[in-house]
């Protein structure tokens, strides 16, 4: 882990050689034909009043990963034709039903191009394609290339969205982070519910989960918001009186905003929602008219101390002017490349920039795409939208199947109560497959044990769901199991799975911020996942004393109960204004003999 990701906390990042064009030349490019902004320089591969320079390329494509490369489709045999078929299975397949196909460019990357008669033709077939296999086509840009050939010659960028079968839409989660007052609630409420704010914060109050946080207009819990797509690209939301379970029906794509809180007050609230919702991306919303203020910065360090890959939006452009706008921008893009971040702004200013930006997103993470929008008058809405329905997954299908062969593991982040229903725990499955009716077993209870219990019901984005798999989220119904025997922090695991849990662990630690010296006896609250706990420094390896961006391995004890902790996991902890990175190498289990497996009779508990 990189100390300098320290400076965050106290201020940071390095600049970033060239400019943004120059590094958006990964997987899928920028835009076919050299990105958004390549007219500037080059035709296409042609300067300005000369001849063909060097043709166009892009990176030769590869056999893994949802883009495929194809020169033309006119008018294939019926052998051909289910060759086609099969090849974008497969691609969908990769992209978890989502593929990008470049039409026009031959597979090392040439840019080629083809005539408006054979592109129409060549849409047609890839319509059939599309037809055939269930799923719907977008063409999402087209580009002129005319590098060697006096008549206009076009490649074009189609996105192929399938429906997926059972409910299984692909789910993307996005933190949303920032200062308190920076419009991140205002924000989410327009996203979903397709109506624009009046100003004064109408659009927030459908998010507020508790009477003073109306009051006060802040939020001071997690709560979670979705926005779907459907196979055609266009927005699913709230608006037009639509509920949840036809929103999930509707899309073949869902984003889930998990609202967290900005006031510093609330810090442990949002770093809890960090580390145990496993969210793919985060949103840092920055206030145009503040600017970088209050927790932005920590909110950034936090972001980059977990490894999210972040965007920015700058909000309330309305309030101000465009030099105010220009000022907050440039404030933002040189934090960005200080050298605690060393990342690349791209600032979106067209549906071209938010295409390019969400393939290079996902591909490489030193892109920080940053938007500039109001939330009043709907100004560069649509550019965000654009860049959220293509946005693609971080994990292939292979990684999710090779999750999904694992043991089931689920993460318990809340517990509810529901009339007629019993008790009902919220979290993530971290791996394996759960099914309505399983056994599992709960814990580690305070004594370390684990108990017997059954999935009575599952419910996903607010519908009934029968299966549940890895690295989805979503509430499990447990009938009449005592409440009063759960916690957060505690997992659900197959019972053949024998957990192991600890009290004591060693990690490999860099110390981002600490007053003085940080010694043996010192506590912390430590974030691992879902756990949250109160922990006393053992041990330091190696030193008797640690100063702010020094490294070690410390030995921690938890002051409370056991936990389930796995190696390699990310830890963060925190303590007034000391915080702290890194993970866990070494646990000392409690021995199966010493945890058990019990069932508490007379609880409405079920045994196998």
């Amino acid at each position: 882990m990189d100390s300098r990701v320290s400076e965050l906390f106290g201020g940071c990042c390095r600049p970033a050689g060239g400019g943004a064009g120059a590094a958006l030349r990964g997987r899928g490019g920028a835009a076919p034909g050299g990105g958004g902004g390549s007219k500037t320089k080059k035709k296409n591969g042609r300067s300005r009043g000369g001849k063909a320079n060097n043709p166009p390329y892009l990176p030769p494509e590869a056999e893994d990963g949802n883009i495929e490369y194809k020169l033309k489709l006119v008018n294939p045999s019926q052998y051909r034709f289910e060759h086609l078929v099969t090849q974008m299975k497969w691609r969908l397949q990769e992209g978890r039903g989502e593929a990008v196909y470049q039409i026009g460019v031959e597979d090392n990357g040439l840019l080629v191009g083809l005539s408006e008669e054979e592109m129409r033709a060549s849409l047609k077939t890839l319509r059939r394609m599309a037809e055939k296999v269930g799923a719907d086509i977008t063409v999402l840009r087209e580009r002129e290339v005319d590098y060697d050939s006096d008549v206009p010659r076009k490649i074009t960028e189609v996105l192929v969205r399938k429906v997926p079968d059972n409910q299984q839409f692909l789910d993307l989660r996005v933190a949303v982070l920032g200062n308190v007052d920076s419009g991140k609630s205002t924000l989410l409420g327009v996203l979903t519910q397709g109506e624009l704010d009046n100003g004064r914060g109408r659009a927030r109050l459908n998010l507020f989960r508790h009477l003073h946080e109306i009051q006060s207009g802040r939020t001071s819990s997690i709560s979670f918001e979705i926005l779907g797509f459907n196979s055609k690209g266009e927005v699913v939301n709230y608006s037009d009186s639509r509920t949840a379970e036809e929103i999930c029906e509707s899309s073949s794509k869902m984003i889930t905003f998990i609202d967290l809180a900005g006031h510093h007050k609330y810090l442990k609230t949002t770093i809890f929602g960090l580390t145990s919702y496993c969210p793919d991306f985060a949103m840092l919303v920055v206030s145009a008219n503040t600017g970088i203020a209050g927790t932005t910065r920590e909110h950034l360090g936090l972001a980059m101390a977990l490894k999210v890959p972040f965007f920015i939006v700058i909000s309330k452009v309305d309030l101000c002017s465009k030099a105010t706008v220009e000022r907050t921008v440039k404030q933002l893009e040189r934090i960005l490349k200080q050298p605690g971040c060393n990342k690349l702004p791209l600032l979106v200013n067209s549906d071209d920039d938010a295409v390019t930006a969400a393939q290079q997103f996902a591909q490489s993470p030193n892109i920080t795409p940053i938007f500039t929008l109001s939330s009043v008058s709907g100004e560069n809405l649509d550019l965000l939208k654009v860049f959220l329905n293509i946005l693609p997954p971080l994990t292939n299908s292979k990684e999710q199947e090779e999750l999904m062969q694992q043991h089931t593991e689920f993460q318990v982040d809340e517990i509810y109560t529901v009339p007629e229903v019993g008790t009902v725990v919220g979290g993530t499955l971290s791996s394996g497959i759960c099914r309505e009716g399983e056994n599992l077993v709960v814990g580690p209870t305070d004594d370390g044990k684990f108990l017997r219990l059954k999935v009575c019901s599952i419910q996903r984005n607010r519908s009934a769901c029968r299966v549940l798999r890895a690295g989805q989220a979503a509430t499990l119904a447990l009938g009449p199991f005592d409440r009063s025997l759960l916690r957060k922090g505690m997992v659900m695991v197959s019972p053949e799975m024998n957990p192991t849990i600890c009290s004591v662990f060693e990690a490999e630690i860099v110390l981002l911020f600490h007053a003085t010296t940080f010694r043996k006896g010192f506590q912390v609250t430590v974030h691992v996942g879902n756990v949250r706990q109160t922990a006393i420094v053992e041990k330091i390896h190696g030193k008797d004393k640690l100063r702010t961006g020094e490294k070690a391995v410390v030995c921690f004890r938890f002051i409370k109960h056991p936990e389930y902790l796995k190696i390699g996991a990310k830890l963060l902890f925190r303590e007034g204004v000391t915080k702290g990175i890194g993970h866990v190498t070494n646990l000392q289990a409690i021995t199966t003999k010493e945890n058990g497996l019990e069932e508490s009779l007379g609880l409405g508990q079920l045994s196998f």
